[in-house]
């Protein structure tokens, strides 16, 4: 709101305003009556002029058109000048402009091409109206000079500033994607600003004045060497730093283990190393029967103890340490992956570059022959990782087929990308990436196959069976080995679905792919059962052979409710973990079958009858005490053996030894019980060796070599 003393000097100001308007308006009034007066007298004497102008102009006319053809006369003799000396100065040109041809754009292409757009004229000029003229002959020698003189400093400024990528900045491109935080973006600079602004003009020239284009291959040929050395140089980075640091570095790259599709390569877990290693072991001592069986002595006791809870240490390690860098597979394997992503990476930078010198209609085919050769390195690269898992299938070394599966997955969530690099190039390159794809996943299927069939018929019965009757290698190893598909179960299940031969498996889904895996872990869990059977007839003793089955069928059971194997077996069979309890509890009750022969002397329905108070017979007396020998002859030989067996599972063998312990015990205090006053000997420490507490005490022994 306006204050009330301002709206005051407002009104004050508008009135005096008013009183000048209308002071104004009086003024113009009598102005305007004056000004009728004086237009009545103006009229009269324009009118007096008029006459006299008529007779003026009746007298200038024909002055002012000869004139008008004097100035025509005098422009038409300029622009003649004008033009002789157009002409002339073409004769001019080759002398004008032959120095600066001759000494090369270098440090002056805007002077240079200035010169070549004069020599252009020239040529054109010439060519129109004098062809025979010898100077047409020498602008175009110079001409041509000029044109080759830009050919050779575009190849001299490509081959000047184009620099390999260093394998850092590479790791940092890569990584950049995967980064949570808000990080600066990673910006190769392929040529320096000023030389790739030369690169452009030269570029443009050719196309459209030297209607050449051998450029583009000196371009990309060029461009296609540092894109390879690029990608060479990070492989190599990855060898240089893994033998000496162990890790290759990057600043950007985090330890990250993903299993969901996403750019930047995954890093496998430490179970992978592990598993790798144990497999390594068991292609070299048997999983082929072929190979120095004999030579590997099974482990006893306590040490075979540790080897079984190293083994369920690293299947339930999940999220395991990152794999040492020391093992040359495991090296290549991660190269290789990210070598992946930096070609893709790369070939985006490269293209983004080519779009500003290459014409439109040529920048597909350039870049189509740029990327052939680090292409081509990375197929064969790949080619030739199938064909080493392909002679790895043969000798049945599993661990190296290990690799194909990280790859795949890497290959399969990076080809959306790759598809879009690719777009408008050859479909035979387009068709190189699915066709690696392809060979990997029929060799992963392969592999799959032959390791569920060896592990049916692993024919190693007698060397390489545990003494103690733990878990068997083949067990631990075939766990080890199903424990890596979770880590790869959508490419373990592309890879079965990819043999499938019906209609469904050409699009199949994913849960049709995961129920082909559960099928394919059921089968193997089978075949490895039937095995385990096979091997536990090698045992002579039936006891020993029922331990064996029952610590194998229990790690089995453990590792698959520790992990996600169960819920991936349930898939198809959802009873499979209710039948591993019934096996274990069936192998329980035949092992507690071998102390029948220990507790049957001593059972009452084998014990003499006598009456109270009546001396016993010799017959009787020598029956009592055949009861103690037996009985304490056969404790003493079932725990000395058994002691030397083993149970992992510190439940499992507290259960077993409780219950054998309560059923013994039980047995034994009533035997005791029925002949502690009865005189069936003059020696009774001779036959009444241990009491109660001493036999729970060597049962609380059994399964364990320190004891």
């Amino acid at each position: 709101m306006i204050p009330p003393q301002e709206a005051s000097a407002r009104r004050r100001e508008i009135e005096d305003k008013l009183k000048q308007e209308e002071e104004t308006l009086s003024f113009i009034r009598d102005s305007l009556e004056k000004s009728d007066q004086l237009t009545k007298n103006m009229v009269s004497i324009l009118s007096s002029f008029e006459s006299r102008l008529m007779k003026l102009e009746n007298s200038i006319i024909p002055v002012h058109k000869q004139t008008e053809n004097l100035q025509r006369l005098q422009e038409n003799v300029e622009k003649t000048l004008s033009c002789l000396d157009h002409v002339i100065s073409y004769y001019h040109v080759a002398s004008d402009t032959e120095k600066i041809i001759r000494e090369g754009p270098t440090g002056r292409l805007e002077e240079y091409l200035g010169s070549m757009a004069k020599i252009q004229k020239a040529v054109e000029y010439f060519q129109d109206n004098s062809p025979d003229s010898p100077e047409l002959n020498k602008v175009k020698l110079l001409f041509e000079r000029g044109k080759e003189s830009l050919e050779s400093e575009f190849r001299s400024l490509m081959t000047r500033h184009s620099k390999v990528v260093s394998p850092v900045l590479i790791l940092d491109l890569i990584s950049g994607d995967d980064e949570l935080e808000v990080q600066e973006e990673v910006v190769l600079e392929h040529l320096p600003e000023s030389a790739l602004q030369d690169v452009v003009r030269i570029s443009r020239w050719l196309v459209e004045y030297g209607r050449n284009h051998d450029f583009m291959n000196v371009y990309y040929q060029i461009r296609s060497s540092q894109l390879d050395r690029s990608i060479k140089g990070l492989k190599e980075h990855f060898r240089k730093s893994s033998s000496s640091s162990g890790v290759p570095y990057s600043p950007a790259i985090p330890n990250k283990r993903k299993d969901t599709p996403t750019k930047k390569p995954v890093k496998r877990p430490g179970t992978i190393r592990k598993a790798q290693n144990l497999l390594k072991q068991y292609s070299q001592h048997g999983l082929d029967g072929k190979k120095g069986g004999s030579n590997l002595i099974p482990l006893e006791g306590h040490e075979h103890d540790f080897r079984v809870k190293h083994l369920s240490e690293a299947l339930n390690d999940k999220h395991g340490p990152v794999a040492g860098r020391d093992d040359m597979l495991d090296v290549e394997t991660d190269a290789y992956i990210h070598c992946v992503s930096a070609f893709v990476k790369l070939a985006q930078s490269e293209y983004q570059l080519l779009t500003d010198i290459i014409p439109e209609h040529h920048q597909k085919k350039t870049f189509d022959s740029l990327i052939q050769d680090a292409l081509d390195g990375l197929m064969l690269e790949g080619e030739n990782i199938v064909s080493a898992a392909r002679k790895a299938i043969i000798r049945h070394d599993f661990s190296t087929v290990l690799t194909v599966f990280p790859i795949l997955r890497h290959l399969k969530q990076t080809k959306p990308e790759f598809d879009h690099v690719l777009q408008g190039t050859a479909a035979s390159t387009k068709n190189k990436l699915p066709s690696l794809i392809t060979s990997m996943e029929t060799i992963g299927a392969k592999a799959l196959e032959d390791f569920a069939d060896n592990i049916k018929n692993d024919p190693d019965k007698e060397y390489n069976m545990p003494k103690d009757g733990t878990v068997h290698e083949l067990t631990s190893n075939a766990i080890l080995f199903l424990q890596q598909l979770l880590d790869f179960q959508e490419t373990a299940g592309a890879m079965l679905a990819s043999q499938e031969t019906s209609s469904s498996a050409t699009s199949y889904s994913s849960e049709f792919s995961k129920r082909l895996l559960s099928t394919y872990i059921c089968k193997v869990l089978g075949n490895l059962q039937l095995n385990l059977l096979s091997k536990s007839k090698v045992y002579e003793d039936p006891a020993l052979s029922a331990i064996f089955l029952h610590n194998n069928y229990n790690y089995i059971l453990k590792s698959l409710e520790k992990s996600e194997l169960i819920q991936l077996v349930a898939v198809t069979q959802k009873t499979a973990e209710r039948s591993y309890r019934e096996h274990i509890e069936q192998q329980i009750q035949t092992y507690q079958r071998s102390w029948l022969k220990v507790t049957d002397y001593i059972s009452e329905k084998n014990l003499p009858v006598f009456q109270s108070g009546v001396k016993l017979r010799d017959k009787e007396r020598q029956m009592i005490k055949e009861r103690f020998k037996g009985f304490n002859d056969g404790l003493e030989e079932l725990c000395k053996i058994q002691k030397a067996w083993a149970i992992p599972d510190t439940e499992q063998r507290d259960k077993i030894r409780q219950v054998q312990k309560n059923i013994v015990k039980e047995t034994y205090g009533a035997f005791l019980q029925r002949y502690n006053n009865v005189p069936f000997t003059k020696n009774p420490e001779k036959y009444v060796k241990y009491q109660v507490d001493q036999v729970g005490d060597m049962i609380d022994r059994l399964f364990d070599t320190s004891a």
